[in-house]
């Protein structure tokens, strides 16, 4: 298997892939999280057509995990990482951040965050063992205040949530 960027083609596809990798929510009473609509269409095109999706592939060529990452406040924010279930614990999500991370340091950024649940061992847990700490609501920037509304806003902070980050050392 390997990562490469997302192609056109692959967009309907990652919602499919959307959709599978939410399911496991339903087991531990989350039904609403495990039927929340994929994201849509033309806003999976604009990450595809800005170069900040990557897909992991099967030989065969379909994807079975990807990442869209965006730009907040001068750093890199994981929008969403999603793997098929019957793909999970591979390797595939920690392959895609570190693809992320080395976009992220050839552009000059030095800090990667995300939005997570803080209970779910998949999101929280399986963050921090890959370096993501915390950050404290005290030093969210505009962009992530702004992200965190907008997730209450849906809904999400029925659950326990946070906003996490990871440093690294840009290119030289």
């Amino acid at each position: 298997m390997t990562i490469r960027p997302a192609r056109p083609d692959d967009l309907p596809a990652l919602r499919d892939l959307e959709v599978a990798a939410a399911e496991p929510f339903r087991d531990i009473g989350m039904p609403e999280i495990a039927g929340d609509e994929p994201e849509p269409l033309p806003v999976l095109a604009e990450y595809q057509q800005d170069g900040r999706a990557w897909v992991y592939v099967t030989p065969d060529d379909q994807p079975v995990a990807y990442l869209l990452v965006s730009e907040v406040d001068g750093h890199a924010h994981i929008a969403q990482v999603s793997v098929r279930p019957d793909h999970a614990r591979r390797g595939l999500g920690a392959a895609l951040i570190e693809r992320a991370a080395g976009w992220a340091r050839s552009a000059g950024m030095t800090t990667m965050s995300l939005t997570t649940f803080t209970e779910v061992p998949w999101n929280g847990p399986y963050y921090a063992r890959l370096g993501f700490t915390v950050l404290p609501r005290d030093r969210w920037t505009p962009g992530l205040r702004a992200i965190r509304a907008e997730e209450d806003a849906r809904g999400l902070d029925r659950w326990p949530r946070a906003v996490m980050t990871r440093r690294h050392h840009p290119i030289a």
